[in-house]
């Protein structure tokens, strides 16, 4: 397939490029600046534009299969932040341009503001009340995709805490929720490598299984 990713440079989106790449792809790097990406190879292209732009966006978005996010916004402890809001806007726009129809973006466990109550006493107290800038953003963008983005086929992706490791070959769990449960209800685990994370992303492209949902995972 044609594939768009976004976020590129960072540490999920270079797994994801490599892979997709690995699998025979064609890959555009949309990226914001051009010389963090260290990879070469003759299925990738890397074009610098400017996330929040439309205009400029939709150009690169031409005969693309599919646009896929990894892209990341860093935390404030007192103020709200749009990044994932404004950027998805300005994705969705381009894509209507383009006559692009599937977009996967990556998430988090945890965006509802309520689905951490049986989070670990150190996620519920701790990480969560430092990251709710960002949680509270993400959840934002997946009401605009699940309100005001029906005509496309999108997945929203939500992984537990990123650990900077390759994928591995353990099976990947599921439930379309803000977690992934055990039988009690309580998270199945903490963490997961963004290699995994990304090999889930790239499978989505083969399946409509969770097409306008948004969908928990990790790895047993």
């Amino acid at each position: 397939m044609k594939l768009l990713v976004l976020g590129a440079t960072g540490q999920s989106g270079q797994f994801l490029v490599s892979q997709a790449l690995q699998q025979g792809h064609e890959v555009t790097a949309l990226v914001r600046n051009i010389t963090k990406l260290t990879i070469q190879h003759k299925n990738l292209k890397v074009v610098e534009a400017n996330i929040f732009s439309a205009e400029q966006l939709s150009g690169h978005f031409q005969g693309q299969d599919a646009v896929i996010s990894c892209l990341g916004f860093p935390y404030k402890v007192f103020s709200a932040i749009s990044g994932y809001t404004d950027s998805m806007e300005a994705v969705v726009a381009a894509m209507r341009l383009a006559r692009v129809n599937r977009v996967i973006t990556m998430t988090s466990w945890y965006t509802s503001p309520e689905s951490g109550q049986n989070a670990p006493l150190m996620v519920r107290f701790l990480l969560l009340p430092l990251i709710r800038s960002v949680l509270t953003n993400m959840n934002q963008m997946e009401n605009y995709l699940e309100k005001e983005c029906s005509d496309l086929s999108w997945t929203v992706v939500r992984p537990p805490g990123l650990q900077n490791v390759p994928a591995t070959d353990r099976e990947i769990l599921t439930h379309e929720g803000y977690f992934v449960p055990d039988p009690n209800g309580y998270p199945v685990t903490n963490s997961v490598a963004r290699g995994d994370v990304a090999r889930f992303m790239l499978s989505l492209l083969n399946s409509n299984e969770w097409i306008k949902k948004g969908v928990a995972m990790c790895t047993n």
